[in-house]
């Protein structure tokens, strides 16, 4: 299976979740679905970016299947931007300076003011190791927050093509951003619950009552 095959997505008929899963399988669940007659709109979803996929059905169901591995679906809804991007994490490509090979150290000039280095000098194992830890401790932080931007991000995108129209609408997204799941739950308790099941775990990875516990 080619990699735009696994691509997990999720279909919806309506506002009832169709399949979930691979988009090979996936497909195959929307195609059959359209033919028998749907009981309402036919909608793919791409989980990672909460992206609508324009998904051509025409022919069988083995031809739908190799026209999406040669020519991988579109999205509907732009991306837009904030999606974590592939050289984010990239390596520096600097010189290399003598060190220790396995760790890659890299000898360069840092320039602080007085207090900054007497208090790097206070720490155990000098400067060098309290600059390495906050470094980590930086990258940590920001690859949290940056998960936590892409999931808001793809659970917008798909409230808006699914959930625009219904009732707490607007609060549910502000609990979003805010990254409040109980106040999410609590906004989006009246919609139908396949719609806000997904949503859900789109942003938070949790079903809503779990995740407001």
């Amino acid at each position: 299976m080619t990699a735009v095959l696994s691509t997990p997505c999720t279909a919806f008929e309506g506002n009832r979740k169709l399949a979930s899963g691979p988009l090979g399988e996936v497909v195959l669940a929307v195609k059959a679905a359209s033919e028998a007659g749907p009981a309402g709109p036919l909608l793919v979803f791409d989980d990672g970016t909460g992206c609508v996929l324009d998904l051509d059905l025409r022919g069988t169901g083995a031809e739908v299947v190799a026209r999406l591995s040669q020519d991988p679906p579109a999205p509907l809804l732009a991306q837009g931007q904030g999606m974590p991007s592939p050289a984010a994490d990239a390596a520096d490509t600097g010189t290399r300076g003598r060190g220790r090979p396995k760790l890659g150290v890299v000898g360069r000039e840092v320039t602080l003011l007085p207090r900054h280095w007497d208090w790097l000098a206070a720490q155990p194992g000098g400067a060098s190791v309290a600059l390495r830890k906050l470094v980590d401790e930086a990258r940590r932080t920001g690859d949290a927050r940056r998960r936590q931007r892409v999931a808001q991000e793809r659970a917008y995108r798909f409230m808006a093509a699914m959930a625009g129209d219904l009732p707490g609408f607007e609060e549910a997204a502000r609990a979003l951003f805010a990254n409040e799941p109980a106040a999410f739950a609590q906004r989006t308790a009246s919609w139908p619950e396949d719609l806000r099941r997904h949503a859900a775990r789109l942003a938070f990875g949790l079903p809503p009552e779990e995740s407001a516990g």
